[in-house]
């Protein structure tokens, strides 16, 4: 396939244009962004180890919040660094291939990612509305089917996507704008006819966008009405913070991506989609650990008796 690509372009490489208005702050930008990463990596890590290290947060909650972190780590790392290197050193070459594989590994762990907050909003669900059954229901093996089939699903839809857009002529201008390799960009500099191009990215982006919409809402009035049947507050109260950390990630990634993906084209849509991106893969990873465990009694506990064993073996 490699040997078809090369055929088919006559460019090698591609310039990624960054943010040229404020590249004079580069090494600013830089540090930024970098303790940025690294926090966003520590807190996803720290989410991953506690889970794995303490049997009271083996449940598939936080089972598939471990999943949900081990994929923000995964998009963030496919990006990041090379918008650090560019901060710092100006290096915005990037190789054809190099190009296609970052598009590849971020929107596949984001489809992952979005299958997989709807699969949560399952899980809320079936422990709202069905606690008696939850056990039986969300066993191990459950866990896993619904795991493999998020990484399953998404594996062809995107894996289609990135070959037909590597498959475009691409005989010149090589600046890609944008701070990463994002097909939409890319597809702008084909010199082939990208209106099917253009298209097939639009329908798995909806897709796979509403997909997972679809069934958080639906999953979220099935718990709602059940919340509202409770007969006291503070029943409905603690269900309801049962679903908070959860309601408040999915509204960020809908939210960020609705704006980036799907609203209508504007002169300026490239520019605000890059700033947007731009929040999406710095912010979002980084409160996503302290949303979920901000008010997380249990995650308290499991981290300061990890810190604890950690400090006697020291």
């Amino acid at each position: 396939m490699l040997m078809e690509m090369e055929n088919r372009t006559t460019v090698q490489e591609f310039t990624l244009e960054g943010f040229p208005a404020i590249q004079h702050l580069g090494k600013v930008l830089f540090l930024v962004h970098l303790l940025a990463y690294l926090a966003s990596i520590a807190g996803n890590a720290v989410i991953v180890t506690i889970t794995c290290a303490d049997s009271r947060l083996h449940t598939p909650m936080y089972f598939f919040l471990s999943i949900f972190s081990f994929l923000e780590c995964g998009v963030i790392s496919a990006v990041i660094p090379k918008l650090l290197a560019i901060f710092l050193v100006d290096r915005k070459i990037i190789s054809f291939l190099a190009c296609f594989i970052q598009a590849f590994v971020f929107l596949y762990l984001g489809a992952v990612g979005f299958f997989l907050i709807a699969v949560m909003s399952l899980d809320r669900h079936v422990a709202i509305c069905k606690p008696l059954h939850y056990p039986t229901i969300m066993n191990l093996k459950t866990c896993f089917l619904f795991v493999t089939a998020c990484f399953t699903l998404a594996f062809p839809l995107i894996t289609g996507l990135v070959v037909k857009v590597s498959q475009l002529s691409f005989c010149g201008p090589h600046v890609i704008s944008h701070f990463f390799c994002e097909l939409g960009p890319l597809i702008h500099l084909s010199c082939s006819d990208t209106r099917s191009t253009e298209i097939l990215a639009l329908v798995l982006a909806l897709f796979v966008l509403f997909t997972s919409i679809i069934i958080t809402i639906i999953a979220y009035s099935n718990i709602v009405v059940t919340i509202m049947q409770l007969p006291s507050a503070k029943e409905k109260q603690k269900a309801f913070s049962t679903c908070s950390s959860h309601l408040i990630v999915l509204s960020l990634m809908y939210g960020s991506c609705v704006f980036i993906y799907v609203k209508p084209k504007q002169t300026n849509r490239l520019e605000s989609n890059r700033e947007a991106a731009l929040v999406n893969m710095v912010v979002t990873p980084l409160l996503n650990p302290v949303i979920y465990t901000l008010q997380n009694k249990q995650v308290h506990q499991a981290l300061r008796e990890t810190m604890y064993r950690m400090k006697i073996s020291g």
